[in-house]
């Protein structure tokens, strides 16, 4: 779970866990999809190319990627859960459960292959890796895009008042929940060029002052508010209080880094 998929509880309610999914999708796609959709372009999309999308989890990059690629491309987007596709079967869409860590690929030999938001939770990374890699054609592209929270930690990084220190210190707070690599963006270049590609670049998008920065820290810390408390990192108090700051005031709310990173199969 990547640091704002947010920090979701076992005693949640399972609507109250959809409603707060969709948020987030949400925020993801106002956030990235302007980055992610650049990357693509510069990687020569077009009619009839075949690419698989890993982990999608909602439908607006999907339906971007059709609409390049056309009817006589292919689509392929894959994730463990899929209830979010209904919209999006239909050609050149094609929906399929799939575990990018632990099966193998499906055949194809796809121009490119995009993942955001998803190595970082996959427990087996070198082998998810290898698997995006062994799905392309020579020549192909992938595209792997991941968040670098210790690249910039704060929720607020202009912290000039108390509502911007509180903000921070949730951030803190949840950031030291987290059982993943908080640096594992920053080496996605070299990972990719130790498993053979070239022509690797990256770059980093950083969101400052949103809407959908507001959006998405709300559906994060709403979220992640059982666990705060009970770990005794948060007070109920402290939430309430952010939360109502968020809108009453300009906080500058920022995301960490997306780093994207991309190269080509020899």
């Amino acid at each position: 779970m990547t640091l704002i998929d947010g920090y979701l509880t076992a005693n949640r309610k399972r609507h109250a866990e959809a409603a707060g999914a969709g948020h987030h999708s949400e925020a993801f796609s106002a956030l990235f999809d302007p980055t992610t959709f650049r990357h693509i372009e510069r990687l020569g999309i077009g009619p009839g190319w075949r690419c698989w999308e890993v982990g999608a989890g909602g439908t607006s990059v999907v339906s971007w990627l059709a609409k390049r690629v056309g009817p006589t491309g292919r689509v392929l987007a894959t994730d463990a859960d899929i209830s979010w596709h209904t919209s999006a079967a239909r050609p050149p869409v094609e929906v399929r459960i799939h575990d990018v860590g632990a099966e193998a690929p499906p055949g194809g030999g796809f121009d490119l292959v995009h993942a955001r938001l998803v190595l970082a939770r996959v427990p087996d990374r070198e082998q998810a890796l290898r698997s995006m890699i062994r799905a392309l054609r020579p020549g192909g592209r992938l595209l792997v895009e991941e968040v670098d929270p210790a690249l910039q930690p704060l929720s607020c990084p202009d912290e000039h008042g108390p509502a911007q220190q509180l903000a921070n210190r949730l951030r803190h707070a949840l950031l030291s929940q987290r059982g993943t690599d908080l640096a594992y963006g920053r080496g996605l270049p070299r990972l990719l060029r130790a498993a053979g590609l070239c022509q690797v670049e990256a770059d980093a998008y950083f969101p400052l002052t949103s809407p959908a920065c507001a959006a998405l820290e709300t559906a994060t810390v709403q979220q992640s508010r059982t666990a705060l408390t009970a770990a005794g990192l948060a007070t109920e108090s402290d939430i309430t209080d952010h939360l109502t700051n968020i809108t009453a005031e300009p906080l500058d709310l920022a995301t960490p880094p997306l780093i994207s990173a991309w190269g080509r199969k020899a």
